[in-house]
Parts: C-alpha cells; sequence; structure tokens
C-alpha cells in the first residue's frame, strides 16, 4: 500500500469535501461520552447556580481551559476535567437539560443515529437511584429527538450505560442495563482509567451480559496496549473497542520502499480485522491522551489511515466534544485534509460505524440506507 502525502492544515469553518458540505452528509456516533460532550456555557450556568467553583470567569474562558487541560498527554490527566463536568449532573433536572442538548447538538452537526455513553454510578450525589438516573436521561434524549423532528431532522440515540473499571458496581450496571435494554440502553461499555483495571477483573458482569446476549463495547487499546485489547475479546466478549488503536501495536512493517510499505498483521491483529470487530477511533482525544504517543505527536502520525488501508472495520468518533473542542464534522475534516480522504471514504467511514451500530439488523439496514441516499444526494 501507498503511504499518503500528509496535509498540515486545519479544517475550514465549513469543511466540505469534493464541494459537499461534511456537515450536510448523514454521520453515525458510536463513542461520545454524555460527560464529555456538554456546552461550555451549560456547565457554567449550572456550576454558577449551585455555588461550584470555576476556573474561568466567563463560558468562553471555560470551554478554553477544558481544552488547554485536556491536551495533557495522559488519559489520567485528561480524565480529571471531568470532575467538574459530572459536578452539575446529579439532579434528574439537570441529566434531562444535558441529553437534550447532547442530541440537539448531534443533531445540527448532521448525526442521524447516536450511541451516547455514561455512568450512571457517578451521577447519584444528589440523591438519584440508579433507576432515575437513567430514566432522567432517557427523558432529555427524547425531548432531543422530538425538537430535532420537529425542525425537520430525524435522529435516534441509544444509550450505553459504563461501569467504571476501577469500581465495583459493575454487575449492578449490567443488571441495570438489562432492565432498560427495551426502554433506549442499547449496550454496556466499561470506562475509567484502563491501566491497571483489565477487563477481566469484571467477570460477574461481563458473563451476565453474555448470557443474556446483550451488546459490550469496551475501553480498549487506549491507555493500554494489546493485552487489554486481548481481555475485552476474551474476558468480555466485545463487540467493539474503545479506541482500540493500539492494535497498531500487533502490526509488523516487513518491506518498505519509498512510499510503499508492507505489513504482517499477528493473530490478534488479524482476529479483529478478520471478524470486523469496529475500532471506535478518536483521532483528537487521541491525540490529547497520548494514545498513539509511539507514533508520534501530530494527526498525520495516527494509524487510522495505515488501520483503514490494512481493512479493519475503522470508525469515527469525537470521545469527548467538550474536551476536544469538536464535532464528528470537525473529525472527519481532520482525516480529510490530513490523508486526502474523498467522499468515497468518508462514506464507507459511516457504513462501518452503521453497520457495527447496536441495533437490530433491519434497523441497520435501514440507517445503511440513509447513509447511502445521503451521500448519492451529496
Amino acid at each position: 500500500m501507498s503511504r499518503p502525502q500528509h496535509k498540515r492544515q486545519s479544517p475550514r469553518r465549513e469543511a466540505s469535501v469534493e464541494g459537499v458540505p461534511i456537515r450536510s452528509l448523514p454521520k453515525v456516533s458510536l463513542h461520545d461520552h454524555l460527560d464529555g460532550g456538554l456546552r461550555a456555557s451549560t456547565v457554567f450556568e449550572l456550576a454558577s447556580a449551585q455555588g461550584i467553583s470555576l476556573p474561568a470567569a466567563n463560558s468562553r474562558e471555560l470551554g478554553e481551559w477544558f481544552a488547554e487541560r485536556s491536551n495533557a498527554g495522559s488519559l489520567v490527566e485528561y480524565l480529571k476535567t471531568f470532575d467538574l463536568t459530572v459536578s452539575v449532573m446529579q439532579s434528574a433536572e439537570n441529566l434531562t437539560r444535558v441529553a437534550r442538548e447532547y442530541v440537539e447538538d448531534l443533531a445540527n452537526d448532521g448525526v442521524i443515529y447516536g450511541e451516547v455513553r455514561w455512568a450512571p454510578e457517578q451521577h447519584l450525589e444528589g440523591g438519584l437511584s440508579l433507576e432515575d438516573a437513567v430514566q432522567a436521561v432517557q427523558d432529555g434524549i427524547e425531548e432531543g429527538e422530538d425538537a430535532a423532528d420537529a425542525n425537520g431532522h430525524s435522529i435516534r440515540v441509544g444509550q450505553i450505560l459504563s461501569a467504571m473499571r476501577q469500581g465495583s458496581r459493575s454487575p449492578e450496571i449490567a443488571r441495570l442495563a438489562l432492565d432498560f435494554r427495551d426502554d433506549g440502553v442499547v449496550g454496556f461499555d466499561l470506562a475509567g482509567p484502563e491501566d491497571g483495571f483489565p477487563a477481566s477483573e469484571h467477570q460477574e458482569a461481563l458473563d451476565l451480559l453474555a448470557q443474556e446476549f446483550f451488546p459490550v463495547t469496551i475501553h480498549a487499546g487506549e491507555a493500554a496496549g494489546l493485552d487489554s485489547i486481548n481481555s475485552a475479546l476474551l474476558d468480555g466478549r466485545a463487540l467493539r473497542l474503545g479506541h482500540g488503536v493500539r492494535i497498531a501495536e500487533d502490526l509488523e512493517e516487513i518491506a518498505a520502499e519509498g512510499d510503499e510499505v508492507r505489513v504482517r498483521l499477528r493473530d490478534l491483529a488479524t482476529w479483529v480485522r478478520d471478524r470486523e470487530i469496529a475500532l471506535e477511533l478518536s483521532p483528537s482525544s487521541n491525540l490529547q491522551t497520548g494514545a498513539i504517543a509511539q507514533w508520534g505527536t501530530k494527526i498525520e502520525d495516527h494509524p487510522f489511515d495505515l488501520l483503514y488501508q490494512l481493512g479493519f472495520c475503522v470508525t469515527v468518533n469525537t470521545d469527548n466534544r467538550l474536551m476536544s473542542r469538536t464535532t464528528l464534522t470537525r473529525e472527519l475534516a481532520l482525516l480529510v485534509d490530513t490523508f486526502e480522504y474523498g467522499l468515497e471514504d468518508l462514506e464507507t467511514l459511516q457504513l462501518n460505524a452503521a453497520g457495527s451500530a447496536f441495533l437490530p439488523l433491519e434497523q441497520r439496514e435501514e440507517l445503511i440506507e440513509l447513509i447511502q441516499e445521503g451521500f448519492e444526494r451529496g
């Protein structure tokens, strides 16, 4: 395969590909955290109303603070910024508002299907039960969907409930997800600090979900390497990998001449590629957290294109829109500018995401048709 000639430019405000605005194209978002997708203005307003100390004098400065603090090159440091967003998400009213705005923002970005992940166990300090918290988020999602429909944009969003891998409540969260499987919850996730907290420590929850044939995605291959991915697949029976970028460690370069490079896939990488286990890649976030540090510190160093060319089921995601000051449109524009992708490439990436969504087959097929029709219209 040939190595692309990288461009070093930022996407324009109205990013486009082959003359088509990327924002207008139908998109699918699989990896986007609720507590990382708040509007800076909402965080500022809610925190001020609750008397929570803020590190900025206004919402604009607060947005800059999140971006600066998140660009630390470490997942552990990156996660510290969530203390503030989670602190304003401790009531049903606030959870509903945040979820509603989350859906509205996705719809404004051209997303037609999204999966929002969040950890209910982190939102109980105001007296909510786990069930109350999930219902509050579901209420907000449905309000956002209705508002988008009224504005002529159809969008549907499902919840992925995350258990914190450094905690002990994963069996409880797994049962919670199963209780709401017909009421908005489409999947389960393990989130939080990855290194040192393998999926195997949550075997009870993961076995229960497997017995109930409930979809699982696990953060793996971000702050930890191949052992973490291996555990997610074997212990967690994960259908997707949260980030999974470090699967590139299982590639062996066997020849390189000029712009041509040949690589060999070892067993784990072969399994992930051949089984079409989706990689929930998040280019900007992967730079911020240091997930691609062994390959470099710039977007052109990201192994995204290598994995794409090798046939992995790569998808594009935002991870945390507030911390990365990004949108799905911006992430796609970064890839267009860096790897010279065209409309056909962006369509493939969206079809990968649609085919990997935690939806019944018939609904995935409908989603695929909507994407194909949208890209045909341009």
